[in-house]
């Protein structure tokens, strides 16, 4: 799996609506912190990782946990 890549994308992401930060791996998981609210940070971040080259043959979910 591209995790490197990943974090990559998604800490150097920042707009007004989202911002993410890189927490801890567990095993495959990933977890990050972020800015605004869960569902839709979990949902752009899923989208941002599906419009790069690599992302679109990936299978995974992006989740907001508590």
């Amino acid at each position: 799996m591209q995790q490197e890549e990943i974090k990559k994308l998604l800490q150097e992401y920042e707009n007004e609506n989202f911002s993410y930060k890189f927490i801890k791996k567990e095993g495959i998981k990933l977890f990050f912190e972020n800015t605004g609210e869960d569902a839709l940070a979990a949902r752009n971040a899923r989208e941002l990782i599906k419009a790069t080259e690599w992302g679109r043959i990936l299978y995974f979910n992006a989740i907001a946990e508590k």
